[in-house]
Formats: structure tokens, C-alpha cells, sequence
């Protein structure tokens, strides 16, 4: 298949177009600069010059594909309309990333969520996330008034080495950081939040069958466990030297640096099942979060 995605040099996309090139499909890369053609083609992908916002470029570099996979970002409802809108009656497949913060809560690490949410759990989005929900149900509906075979991926935290251009994810790697700086472990609050977590080469599993088997208008969560900030915090201690000592940070450190999107980035419950996904036949085999933390230090 001739498959379009978009976050060519992300940490998803770029693992994802590995893969797919792995698996003998031919991969066009939307990129944003010319600096980045190189590093996509040293890898055997074409590539088209185009930002989320260049509706024709996008519009035509979706009809050229059989499928796209939209992974550059979770957020930017434009691109989405472009992409829905340049498939509509083809029947052809995109796929759309989501991330599983929109069933983020204002925990503020205080408390533990109980029981994981599934892909049909009622949930009440935050304010900030409710924009993402709306997409969301915007690109599923598509599978039933457009015509095209939409689906949604949610990745919950993802870690692992990226297999493309940005090796590193997006949280562990800054709390890893912090930690650094701090000369321990870190969470915020009492750390009793629950966020459930994927390894990066599984998830990038579950889009390639998402792609061959998943019905439009599906949602799939991608994870394989889960664990609170006050574990993590344990885990990165320890692999880090720090012989596990942790401390607590205030909440306001991290919302003053990153914003409401830091906040409910680590200090929230982002607890869910993906239920879907092990329907569908996805069977992670990655190594856990704390396994995974436990080779760096090895390292």
C-alpha cells in the first residue's frame, strides 16, 4: 500500500514509518522544512513539503495515498477537516492520533483512580481536553456520513527508543530530566495518580493492525499496564543511581513551566483498558515501563 503520515520525523511517525517500510508498504512523509527531506529519503521514504495548515498540499497528498495516518498531532482540528474532506466517499482509511490525556482528571496526584476506563466508559472530559473529545467524535463520525474508513488511535504514556528521527517520547523523558536536577525522583502532590502507559514498538503493533483488520468508525486505547508518578518516581530514582530516593514537588512547578497541558501530563489519572485493541487481536510483547527503566540504568 502506498500509505501517507503525517509526523514524519515525530516520535510516533518516525517509528511508524520504520515499520512500515519494514513491512514492504511505500511511505510518503508530510515535513515541514526542506532540512528534513534527507532524512526521511535515507531511509527509502518519499517525501512532500507541507505544514498541517497547507490544505491543497495535504489535500492532494492524501488522495495519492490508499491510506493516511495522522500522527503529527492531536490537536489541530484544520488538518483534520483537510484529511476527512480530501478521502470523503473513497472509502479509504485514516487513521487518527489521539492521546489518552482526554480522560485526564484535576487529580493533582492527590488520589488514585480505582477502575480503568474502557473505550465505551462514559467520561466527562476537563475543559482543556474537551476540543480533543470533539475532534475525536468528529473524525469517527466520518466512517458513517462521509464515507471514509476512520479510525482512532489513543496512546496512553508512551515510552521506549523511537526508531526514527526523535528517539525520545515525550514525559519519561522529562521527568528523567528533572530528576537530574533534582538529584531524585520526582512526582507531584502525594503522587497517588494512575497513568496507564505503551511501549512505543507496540503501539506502532497496533497501527499496522488497526490498518488491516479495524472497522471505520472504531477507537482503540493502546496500552499495556499502568503506574502511579510516585512508582515512577521509585523507578527513574533507581535507574538513575539515586538509590531510590524520591521527593515531592508542588504542582504549580510543573503547571507554571508546561502549562495546563503539564499539569494533566503527570499530576492527573489517565487510567484506562484497551479492550479494542486486545479484541482485535493486539498481544503487546515490548518490555514493561519499570523493565524498560531497568535497561537504562544498565546501560
Amino acid at each position: 500500500m502506498k500509505i501517507l503520515v503525517t509526523g514524519a520525523t515525530g516520535y510516533i511517525g518516525g517509528s511508524l514509518i520504520a515499520k512500515l517500510v519494514a513491512s514492504g508498504h511505500s511511505v510518503t512523509g508530510l515535513v515541514r522544512s526542506e532540512a528534513k527531506i534527507r532524512l526521511l529519503e535515507a531511509q527509502g521514504i518519499e517525501t512532500v513539503v507541507g505544514t498541517l495548515d497547507d490544505v491543497e498540499i495535504l489535500t492532494r497528498a492524501a488522495q495519492a495515498a490508499d491510506a493516511v495516518i495522522h500522527t503529527a498531532s492531536a490537536d489541530h482540528p484544520a488538518s483534520v477537516v483537510t484529511l476527512v474532506a480530501a478521502l470523503e466517499r473513497s472509502e479509504k482509511t485514516l487513521i487518527h492520533t489521539s492521546g489518552s490525556a482526554i480522560v485526564a482528571d484535576h487529580a493533582d496526584g492527590e488520589y488514585a483512580a480505582v477502575t480503568p476506563l474502557t473505550e465505551d466508559s462514559y467520561f466527562d472530559p476537563t475543559p482543556y481536553r474537551r476540543p480533543r473529545v470533539d475532534m475525536n467524535r468528529y473524525v469517527r463520525q466520518a466512517a458513517i456520513e462521509k464515507g471514509v474508513r476512520s479510525i482512532i488511535i489513543c496512546p496512553t504514556m508512551i515510552y521506549g527508543a523511537g526508531r526514527g528521527v526523535q528517539p525520545n517520547s515525550d514525559q519519561i523523558p522529562k521527568l528523567i530530566g528533572l530528576s537530574k536536577q533534582v538529584g531524585a525522583g520526582v512526582y507531584f502532590g502525594k503522587g497517588l495518580n494512575r497513568y496507564s502507559n505503551v511501549h512505543i514498538d507496540d503501539l506502532v503493533d497496533l497501527y499496522l493492525l488497526v490498518m488491516e483488520r479495524a472497522p471505520g468508525g472504531s477507537f482503540f486505547f493502546a496500552e499495556n499496564g499502568y503506574s502511579s508518578f510516585k512508582d515512577i518516581a521509585a523507578m527513574i530514582s533507581a535507574t538513575l543511581g539515586f538509590s531510590g530516593n524520591t521527593v515531592s514537588l508542588p504542582v504549580e512547578a510543573i503547571s507554571q513551566q508546561y502549562g495546563e497541558a503539564g499539569r494533566l501530563g503527570v499530576a492527573s489519572n489517565s487510567f484506562v483498558s484497551a479492550v479494542n485493541a486486545r479484541r482485535l487481536g493486539w498481544s503487546p510483547r515490548a518490555p514493561s515501563l519499570a523493565e524498560w527503566l531497568k535497561t537504562l540504568g544498565a546501560a
